[in-house]
């Protein structure tokens, strides 16, 4: 039979003392878990305001000698929760709303907790309301500030600015307004037109010849597409030729930066040059009207050659400017044709658009045919400086260590 240890009579005491006396762990415990009473809670509400503490006052005299406060706020918050949580939470609440019937006679506590909660929601709605009001009324003087700028705006043409900028008004030599946003009267200028337009040069390297073999032949079908309407093949052109300047400004503002160095001019005299083929062509749509097909050959035309010059110029700088200097010179070929229909009455000569007089200061009464010659011109002109940076590519030179010929056109 086994044996059933018993323990001495120390070892008694000692279970004895740890039954009935808790330990600390269980006291933490206990501590943690309290439940504050009904009267804790309403001495916690007095803070709140005069109303509150008058109404916790006489529920306090009420709850003097309870034995059960913990079980009965249990049961009163959950009974207050159920009949009050559509009245303090819903959108019907009013100030003025009487308490209800089911709550002012349910018991001391519970009548006592219904008209406390009933005044707090009260106040809480009328600072709600309040503040609905003010923000009404803010909105409103700023709705009518914005509509009365709107229309002072629109008496005197001027675009109110949040950030104090205004556009400037121009006059040019003349005295009247300047009506173009596009350009400055200081930008504008008189095309040198005695430039010398004969001038071609020779590819002799291998890398010239490329060059020249594929300008060429991109003239092929050109003039299969266009044949003698020169007003839309001079739009097509422009938007290829204003896109070389922009790239190889761009390309060499990114290397200015990259190598903490001087550009030589080089970054402005080929955005100049982007700038003044965007108004060869803002002036040519004035005169002509693309049709949808062109216009979508543009779109094309314009990515591919894009990325093509782009990866071209990354590639061989030089090879890039020389592309562009026989892409002048076929400009220059197209254009002394259109004069030549010009001169012979094959194409009307119009007036010309008041944006060429005013860039180019031509005068008043400045026709079609003269727009084409300064337009020639400046083809010429840029000839001139795309054969010149090729040329100091090839002698192995860089473009910042040669002044730029700024203004050149």
């Amino acid at each position: 039979m086994a044996r059933v240890w018993k323990p001495s009579g120390a070892s008694r005491l000692g279970s004895a003392t740890r039954s009935t006396v808790p330990s600390w762990r269980v006291l933490a415990r206990r501590r943690r878990h309290v439940v504050p009473s009904l009267a804790q809670k309403l001495a916690r509400l007095q803070v709140r305001g005069p109303a509150a503490t008058s109404f916790s006052s006489r529920a306090a005299n009420q709850l003097a000698g309870s034995s059960s406060s913990a079980m009965r706020s249990r049961v009163a918050g959950s009974v207050l929760l159920r009949h009050l949580g559509p009245r303090v939470f819903g959108a019907a609440a009013t100030p003025a709303a009487a308490p209800r019937p089911l709550l002012a006679g349910d018991g001391g506590e519970r009548g006592v907790w219904a008209r406390l909660l009933a005044t707090s929601a009260a106040e809480t709605a009328k600072e709600e309301a309040a503040a609905s009001k003010d923000n009404v009324g803010s909105t409103a003087a700023a709705t009518a500030e914005a509509i009365q700028a709107a229309k002072e705006g629109e008496k005197s043409g001027v675009v109110s600015s949040y950030w104090g900028i205004a556009p400037s008004k121009l006059v040019n030599k003349d005295g009247a307004e300047w009506k173009w946003s596009c350009f400055r009267p200081w930008e504008a200028y008189t095309s040198d037109t005695s430039i010398d337009l004969t001038k071609h040069h020779q590819p002799k390297v291998l890398l010239d010849k490329i060059a020249y073999w594929t300008v060429k032949s991109l003239r092929v079908p050109t003039d299969i597409f266009f044949q003698r309407r020169y007003g839309c093949r001079a739009m097509m052109l422009e938007t290829v030729a204003a896109v070389p300047g922009m790239v190889g400004g761009m390309l060499l503002h990114l290397r200015s930066l990259r190598r903490f160095e001087q550009s030589g001019g080089w970054i402005r005299a080929l955005l100049e040059e982007a700038e003044n083929e965007r108004m060869h062509l803002m002036t040519f749509m004035e005169v002509a009207d693309p049709k949808w097909y062109e216009r979508a050959l543009v779109l094309a035309v314009q990515g591919v050659f894009f990325n093509a010059y782009f990866v071209g110029y990354l590639l061989s700088p030089k090879f890039a400017h020389r592309v562009v200097g026989y892409l002048e010179e076929e400009a220059i070929h197209s254009y002394t044709e259109f004069l030549r229909d010009l001169e012979a009455g094959k194409i009307e000569n119009v007036p010309a658009p008041r944006i060429a007089i005013d860039y180019w200061r031509l005068p008043a009464d400045a026709r079609l045919k003269d727009v084409v010659t300064v337009v020639r011109a400046d083809e010429a002109h840029h000839r001139d400086v795309n054969h010149f940076a090729a040329d100091i590519h090839f002698q192995g030179l860089e473009l910042n260590k040669t002044p730029a010929p700024l203004g050149y056109h």
